[in-house]
């Protein structure tokens, strides 16, 4: 059944809960979101798609559309290249067992890092306090950041992630190419996240310039990538925004909030990403 929207309804197509390192639940989130006015968003947790039917349906209790969306944890010839991936069939057999394998590599270096840390002499009393939301459990290494902040044995989150790298943190991610396949059988596509993000931020991200998307697209058939993005200059945009209509391909437009104290959702003109809404369904109608 096809949805329609206003064309001056708002969107936010990427953003996350303590599903995955959220630092707020999928009811907080969709109660912000209702409260601000939103009309269309994605939930966009990495490597979680067993949840989306719930908080399609925590969303449509609240009178908001949330589109069927993972971030998966990817890279393409050993750069990071993270991929948004929309309408798909979250109970896709082939799909959950790609984002299970990730999620089981995350817990265990998870529990590594921890044990390193305890091993060095850091104590974390309150861990299931702060780690309440997720039933005291370490799903990622970044929890035992979490928990080094919250505890005060470091100032911020940067000097966290120092630490849990010494401890032995490591990126658990999946061939781009394996990743896109399973999400275009699963009835889904598949878009490049914050491409420009490397250009100014840490090594962990790579910077896709239009050169470097060339070379991934002569391999991997993306349908589009995320050119709004938060840290995306207004140039970076617009550069991003005319080759994907040279190159005929979707745009998607996103926050990246993980919820207060940081980013928080965005409002984006739903004419911004046109063609994949419509893609997944959902008209604008003046």
């Amino acid at each position: 059944m096809r949805v329609s929207i206003p064309v001056d309804a708002s969107i936010d197509l990427h953003m996350h809960t303590t599903y995955s390192d959220g630092r707020w639940s999928a009811e907080e989130l969709l109660a912000y979101v209702a409260q601000e006015g939103f009309d269309v968003i994605a939930v966009t947790d990495h490597d979680r798609v067993e949840m989306v039917a719930s908080i399609q349906q925590l969303g449509k209790s609240k009178g908001i559309h949330v589109l069927a969306e993972v971030e998966i944890s990817a890279e393409w010839r050993g750069m990071m290249g993270d991929v948004l991936c929309y309408g798909f069939d979250p109970h896709d057999k082939a799909l959950v067992a790609v984002t299970d394998r990730v999620r089981a590599g995350q817990k265990a270096n998870a529990e590594e890092v921890y044990e390193e840390l305890v091993r060095r002499g850091y104590q974390f009393p309150r861990r299931d306090e702060i780690l309440k939301a997720k039933g005291g459990e370490l799903r990622v290494a970044g929890d035992s950041a979490n928990l080094l902040v919250k505890h005060g044995y470091v100032p911020d989150w940067s000097t966290a992630l120092d630490l849990i790298r010494d401890a032995g943190y490591r990126e658990i991610k999946v061939d781009m190419a394996e990743i896109v396949d399973t999400v275009h059988r699963s009835g889904g596509i598949a878009f490049i996240a914050h491409p420009g993000r490397g250009q100014h931020e840490s090594q962990e991200f790579t910077f896709y310039t239009p050169a470097l998307l060339d070379q991934v697209r002569a391999e991997i058939p993306l349908d589009g990538i995320e050119v709004y993005y938060p840290t995306h200059t207004p140039e970076l945009i617009e550069t991003y925004h005319a080759y994907a209509q040279q190159q005929d391909l979707l745009i998607s437009a996103g926050s990246d909030s993980h919820g207060p104290p940081g980013r928080m959702p965005i409002k984006h003109h739903a004419t911004l990403c046109r063609s994949l809404l419509e893609r997944l369904g959902i008209d604008t109608r003046s």
